[in-house]
């Protein structure tokens, strides 16, 4: 997955709030710790390396912010720990749980996914390890592969199972769906269910062509024309855009020693704004939206693009965070190497690949096999999986395929006209009904009815990346 753009859909969420139930003391005690309470703060502190960074109610839920003591290595647990966090989203034990994932930082404010409010229930969400603060110090990125977060994600679901006794769900969007699949992959016992929505799924990292198909017949001819006009006339105009550009970087503290300079940032930011569009806009309004390449300003083009795609995605400081992300795909999840022949004779980079977005005192090589291996293992044995896509999405050009059969009860849906942010409330009704049907039942819920939504606990949220996924 290579760069993105500023500003990334995350899972969609509907939901909202019920009547408070009251907190219900599961049957089963925590390994090693007291007599359960009825409270539920002392059950969760009781877990060992639990520890409590601040508790937010809100109306209905106990919400929690937490550290949670994990290996550095799961496979020699008695060579260091780091300190994860992980938030929960108390209703009542009496209701099942969902693991949520974004797949990199953790929200700490309450909010709930889709799967959650569906079957009204309890969440849990992680922090993807390496993501700041949840790194281990001094960090060896080699420990961070996708093995090592599932095992993250088997030791909470295990530590806090004998206290949310019920059924448990996995979900998360984008680079958080992967996350869920990789840990259904590792530990396919663990979860009695996986919504996984927008999950890119790049097998094999040395052919793109799925994702250049996709950009050739996406949307209308006139849109995707206009979009590439644009790309083209900000690489003619180079010079000017630069100006503005280190103009806009001075103002705000931008540096680019990562990529190296502002050239190879500036062309990056350009060469993503076809992808990012169709990733990110709601094309039937956006497209009118788009500037006439010719006739544009200068500023007017600087202005369509940092909306688009944020001039700041590769300078330093926007990279940064993201590390993380950009070393996984540089070394496991892969990138896509997409074309754009409209711009090869203007193009002096190419569409550069994620070892220059990670400081080169990070060492990476790339393990061909990994994704091959969760691809291969998803077709044949994968059981009550759910990946819902959105028809304009470039990353659902190369998708994952569960295996098929009613004893597999794996299903994958399309959301008409949805792009990175589509959810099972964007399907068609048929499959809405199908998809909602599953997921309450894989819940052990299938009687019960989705939350009321909350405009503060549901709303959709955005959050700053500079990655694509």
């Amino acid at each position: 997955m290579r760069k993105a753009l500023r500003w990334v859909l995350s899972l969609v969420v509907l939901i909202g709030t019920i009547g408070f139930t009251g907190a219900t003391a599961a049957t089963a005690a925590t390994p090693g710790a007291p007599a359960a309470t009825t409270d539920i703060k002392d059950r969760l502190l009781a877990i060992k390396g639990m520890s409590l960074i601040e508790e937010k109610p809100y109306d209905g839920y106990r919400f929690f912010v937490l550290n949670y003591r994990q290996p550095v290595d799961h496979r020699h647990p008695a060579k260091g720990t780091f300190q994860q966090r992980i938030t929960v989203l108390h209703k009542d034990t009496a209701r099942p749980t969902v693991f949520h994932t974004s797949g990199y930082g953790l929200n700490v404010n309450p909010g709930r996914s889709e799967p959650t409010r569906v079957i009204d229930g309890n969440q849990v969400s992680m922090e993807y390890r390496f993501f700041t603060p949840s790194r281990p110090a001094p960090a060896d990125w080699k420990k961070l592969d996708i093995w090592q977060a599932a095992s993250d994600q088997h030791r909470i679901f295990e530590a806090l199972k004998p206290i949310y006794t019920k059924k448990w769900l996995s979900t998360g969007a984008s680079k958080g769906g992967m996350t869920a699949t990789y840990f259904e992959r590792f530990y396919p016992r663990d979860m009695d269910g996986v919504v996984a929505y927008v999950a890119p799924n790049d097998v094999n990292n040395k052919e793109d062509s799925a994702y250049d198909r996709f950009l050739a017949t996406v949307g209308t001819k006139e849109c995707r024309t206009k979009i590439e006009a644009v790309q083209r006339e900000a690489l003619v105009r180079r010079e000017p855009l630069e100006k503005l550009y280190a103009s806009y970087a001075a103002a705000n503290g931008y540096t680019f020693k990562t990529i190296g300079n502002l050239d190879k940032a500036f062309e990056a930011v350009v060469l993503d704004v076809n992808w990012g569009f169709w990733q990110y806009q709601q094309s039937a309004t956006a497209c009118a939206k788009v500037p006439t390449a010719a006739t544009a300003s200068d500023q007017g083009l600087f202005d369509w693009i940092e909306d688009v795609g944020g001039w700041s995605s590769y300078a330093d400081q926007g990279l940064e965070y993201y590390t993380p992300y950009y070393y996984q795909a540089g070394t496991q999840l892969g990138s896509p190497d997409i074309k754009q022949p409209w711009l090869a004779d203007l193009s002096r980079y190419g569409y550069q690949p994620p070892r220059n977005f990670v400081p080169r005192d990070i060492p990476m090589t790339f393990q061909k096999h990994a994704m091959k291996d969760v691809d291969r293992w998803v077709r044949h044995h994968s059981h009550r999986m759910m990946f819902v896509y959105g028809e304009n999405d470039p990353w659902g050009a190369e998708p994952f395929r569960p295996a098929r059969g009613a004893k597999h009860d794996s299903h994958v849906f399309t959301a008409p006209g949805g792009n990175h942010g589509a959810n099972v409330a964007g399907l068609t009704s048929a499959d809405k009904a199908k998809a909602t049907e599953r997921i309450l039942a894989w819940a052990g819920v299938p009687a019960a009815k989705p939350a009321p939504y909350d405009a503060k606990l549901d709303r959709e949220r955005k959050h700053q990346m500079t990655l694509r996924p």
